[in-house]
């Protein structure tokens, strides 16, 4: 095996790309990421207004979230395999430009069903572009210091988006209608589009085939779970159409299982599964969501509802997520290495779990600064401290052409913990204010959705940390950097030519 072979192996090549680039390349893939994970909270304040202009009723209303988190989550492994077999940067661009193009369809939607097709669009565009982006950014930068430091960047970007997302849209709408908040997007991809030439390389090409009968077996088994728990929490659980696409998403997945054993080139090899790093990092994905995206689902709900804010005085409630993020994340990549990823997700549960308990205390005559802002600082946190480290975890210790596929798992499971988790806490809460309907009412509900959000936050948190890591040895990277990367035994990916990569 020649040193190159090796480099690749690790997944700690040197791209060779100027620094000035470097950084404006990380400036292009946060930004595609902001766009990904705002996509449900900039449409969040403008529902009452699109429903309003379409006069539809709420159940019609909940589709144009439903339907992006339903194709956002069922495409992504299909759009990590892909990016790693036609090269990240040619389905990053066709990720932006499927997303922009759907938000031009939203600007321009004359009905809600144009307008829900366009929100589909734009969640396979944000599955396509999400696994690129983190493939490209594990060639971009290097293994050890510099991709800790990207990665923190693009944790803050991650982590905050979600919260100004849903500022972003409650002043859009509120100054220049419902349909602005798609404009900007359109703008913004544009913008990302017009530099991704000139800034990211190209990056390798695997030529395998891209196993289009697992594609569509997953992501119909995945999109059929998220549609289940989403219409479950609307129409009830023991509803048919929520038990059929409950059980055809078992036999979907199950029959996904099952092929990708008898492929010698599946869409996810099963032998990513194998790394303990991978397991607890989609784990902390998964509860990472749970817990924060409860949190932020609840709090507008509890800010209007009962202490009569108003829309955009209750996304102002939590805007303080973002800056929080920022700084925790900077800490965070200050903090990580290989031995570190692991304290670093289980820390991050634990204070995401905390954090959100906190609010179980939360009154009817409640305070912001008393009840709702601690627990906003300690859970967001917990955000900035673990999307680097799960995001890194999930690339430890496997080769540069199954990144795109990797990341995917990873972000596959956050939209899981997003739904699935999300829809348990809804249950939770409506199943214990017994179908009240005034806000207030509702509170115990609320407080009971909290506890447990806290317990999967704590206990996930405890199965991190119990988690059994293997060791890693490290030695100088041969980049020269001074940085450390893993040894790790095996047949690193075909050799490529450097200007292939950088083409």
């Amino acid at each position: 095996m020649t040193l190159h072979d090796t480099e690749l192996e690790r997944g700690a090549p040197d791209s060779g790309l100027p620094e000035s680039r470097r950084r404006w390349a990380l400036v292009l893939l946060a930004g595609a990421l902001a766009l990904d994970t705002s996509g449900v909270a900039v449409i969040n304040a403008a529902l009452p207004s699109i429903g309003d202009e379409y006069d539809i009723d709420s159940s019609t209303l909940q589709w144009t979230m439903t339907v992006y988190s339903i194709a956002f989550a069922g495409f992504l492994l299909f759009g990590g395999r892909i990016a790693d077999v036609l090269g990240p940067r040619k389905i990053f661009a066709v990720g932006v430009a499927l997303f922009a193009a759907a938000s031009l369809g939203a600007v321009l939607a004359p009905t809600v069903g144009v307008l829900i097709a366009a929100r589909a669009v734009q969640g396979i565009g944000a599955a396509l572009s999400g696994p690129a982006s983190l493939a490209l950014l594990s060639q971009i930068f290097p293994e050890g210091p510099q991709r800790n430091r990207a990665l923190a960047v693009y944790a803050a970007t991650g982590g905050s988006s979600f919260s100004a997302g849903l500022v972003a849209g409650g002043t859009l709408t509120d100054f220049l209608g419902w349909r602005s908040v798609f404009a900007v997007s359109v703008l913004a991809g544009v913008l990302i589009l017009a530099a991704v030439r000139a800034l990211l390389p190209a990056g390798r090409r695997q030529p395998r085939p891209l196993d289009i009968p697992g594609a569509i077996l997953v992501t119909l088994g995945i999109g059929l779970v998220v549609y289940g728990v989403s219409e479950g929490s609307e129409v009830g659980w023991g509803s048919a159409q929520v038990l059929i696409s409950l059980v055809l998403a078992v036999i979907g997945l199950a029959g996904f299982v099952v092929w990708e054993k008898g492929r010698t080139e599946p869409l996810l090899p099963m032998s990513i599964f194998r790394s303990r790093p991978v397991r607890a990092a989609s784990l902390t994905g998964a509860v990472f969501y749970t817990g924060a995206g409860g949190l932020l689902f609840f709090s507008p709900l509890y800010a209007q509802g009962v202490l009569g804010y108003s829309a955009f005085e209750s996304a102002l409630a939590v805007l303080p997520v973002g800056v929080v993020v920022i700084i925790s994340s900077q800490i965070a990549g200050r903090l990580m290495s290989p031995a570190a990823y692991k304290p670093l997700m289980a820390a991050s549960l634990l204070l995401i779990g905390g954090g959100v308990a906190l609010w179980a205390g939360t009154p009817e005559d409640g305070s912001y600064w008393v009840h709702m802002l601690p627990g906003i600082v300690v859970m967001s946190t917990g955000q900035g401290l673990g999307f680097g480290a799960m995001t890194a975890a999930t690339l430890e210790g496997l080769p540069l052409h199954q990144h795109g596929v990797a990341g995917a798992v990873n972000v596959t499971a956050q939209q899981i913990g997003n739904s699935v988790g999300l829809a348990i806490l809804v249950a939770v809460s409506a199943g214990v204010s017994g179908g009240a309907t005034h806000p207030a009412d509702q509170l115990a509900g609320f407080h009971a959705a909290y506890w447990v959000a806290g317990a999967v936050g704590l206990l996930g948190g405890l199965t991190v940390l119990l988690t059994r890591f293997p060791k890693v040895d490290t030695a100088p990277s041969a980049a020269g950097n001074g940085s450390s990367v893993a040894r790790r035994s095996g047949t690193g990916p075909s050799p490529c030519s450097r200007a292939d990569e950088l083409r």
